[in-house]
């Protein structure tokens, strides 16, 4: 009964504390953390906290090993890839190079070719007019031998009459 005395027993500013077998308050939070305490331990709470700790960790170190191991297989892809950008740029270099080579052997091709197509049209062209002029003097030539034989059986005619042709011919025939 003097416990339950005490329960009622009021503060000195008017509220009651609550106390059981002899204890205060801030007595039995104490016991029910060195119980709780107790229980743990007795349980082994700690161990598997730390044992949980534990595994994660070795996850953790497990991941972080993958991720290195990730980490230097990316490098290696990158290092190769690296290099066939680099040998791919040697190559379109060396093709570019030769293209420009081909490419110059053709403009050159094609401007010797050219010389010699206007070089040939040239010697056509002055072929043709040196046909065209040959052409050319031989019709004036025979417009002029025709003129001439014109203007000779004008003259012949003119000046030569039926007795001349007759002694021309006899004399001719004599000679034979």
């Amino acid at each position: 009964m003097a416990d339950i005395l005490m329960l009622l027993a009021t503060a000195a500013d008017g509220h009651a504390e609550p106390a059981a077998l002899g204890l205060d308050s801030y007595q039995w939070v104490g016991l029910a953390m060195f119980l709780l305490i107790a229980v743990m331990v007795w349980k082994k709470v700690p161990g598997m906290i730390t044992g949980g700790l534990d595994a994660k960790i070795a996850e953790i170190a497990k991941q972080l090993d993958e991720a290195k191991g990730l980490r230097a297989e990316a490098e290696a892809l990158r290092d190769e890839y690296v290099a066939k950008i680099a040998a791919a740029e040697k190559d379109a270099a060396a093709m570019r190079e030769g293209a420009q080579a081909e490419a110059d052997a053709l403009v050159a091709k094609a401007k010797t070719d050219s010389e010699a197509m206007v070089a040939r049209r040239q010697k056509m062209a002055e072929d043709k007019i040196a046909a065209a002029e040959r052409e050319a003097i031989a019709e004036v030539k025979a417009k002029v031998v025709a003129a001439a034989a014109a203007a000779s059986a004008k003259l012949i005619a003119a000046k030569h009459d039926a007795a001349a042709d007759k002694a021309l011919a006899d004399e001719v025939i004599a000679s034979l």
